[in-house]
């Protein structure tokens, strides 16, 4: 797997990096437009809708879901306390729960929820079909399943840096988690770079969404999720320090790209 495709090195990460994600790396990588665009695939067509929001984060993509829904009925999951710290800071999402939690074992009961949410958190499942699955398991029959994540880069280098630090799935390995847990009615959405032009990747990321099926997901096997309190290892340190490096590339690579589509807009 990739070097913070692991829940201890991911938990570290953003241990570190959540003092400046919500003003120098998401703006650059996750845009309001981007987030409205996607999230019209979660049908959130009800103030009064059950809702999770995993991999929340400081809850940008939560103040987008919170513009539809009630705070107070949407639950915010996150493995990192100090993002969800960040996210208790915001006016507009201090009625949501927060719950420090695992996407691929949901602190939930089944049919917990009428939708569930996950924008920019599959890059750092170890094992996204066991995660997709348990979203199925907590949403009612009938309820839909968004999940929002990147696609490999088109250019060679990008692809070597974006596969070394963590997962970008294909558009078939996307559907294929889907299918395999049992969604009927799937959609998809393409999403284009925020810096767009000549410069922008016009598969940046991809919207899937689907309709949990009165059949429930399949059971899931196989070994068990990680656990973010497993020791450290002198290859697991190695492992952080490596992709920490690597994921430093992408916010000058991203400021870069943008500076570059503004100054060509202004030509």
């Amino acid at each position: 797997m990739r070097l913070i495709q692991h829940k201890k090195e991911a938990y570290w990460f953003y241990r570190f990096v959540s003092p400046i994600y919500d003003r120098w790396v998401n703006p650059l990588f996750w845009t309001p437009e981007l987030r409205s665009a996607a999230l019209a695939l979660a049908r959130l067509d009800d103030r009064h809708l059950r809702t999770l929001d995993v991999g929340a984060g400081t809850g940008f993509s939560t103040a987008g879901i919170v513009e539809s829904v009630e705070a107070g009925a949407v639950t915010m999951l996150d493995q990192s306390p100090d993002q969800l710290r960040r996210a208790s800071t915001k006016p507009e999402l201090e009625d949501s729960r927060k719950l420090v939690g695992d996407a691929e074992a949901l602190p939930f009961a089944d049919d917990s929820f009428d939708r569930y949410v996950s924008c920019g958190s599959i890059e750092y499942w170890p094992d996204p079909a066991r995660a997709i699955a348990e979203a199925h398991r907590v949403v009612r029959p009938g309820g839909t399943v968004l999940v929002v994540g990147p696609l490999p880069p088109r250019r060679c280098v990008a692809r070597f840096v974006a596969d070394t630090w963590m997962l970008f799935p294909t558009e078939t390995q996307y559907r294929g988690w889907f299918e395999a847990a049992r969604f009927d009615e799937i959609e998809e959405l393409r999403l284009a770079s925020p810096w767009g032009g000549s410069s922008g990747e016009p598969r940046y990321a991809l919207a899937i969404a689907g309709r949990a099926s009165d059949a429930g997901p399949p059971s899931v096997s196989g070994r068990a999720p990680e656990d973010v309190s497993d020791p450290w290892t002198a290859r697991r340190l190695l492992r952080f320090v490596a992709g920490s490096l690597a994921g430093a590339l992408f916010v000058p690579v991203g400021l870069f790209l943008h500076l570059r589509a503004r100054r060509m807009r202004r030509a």
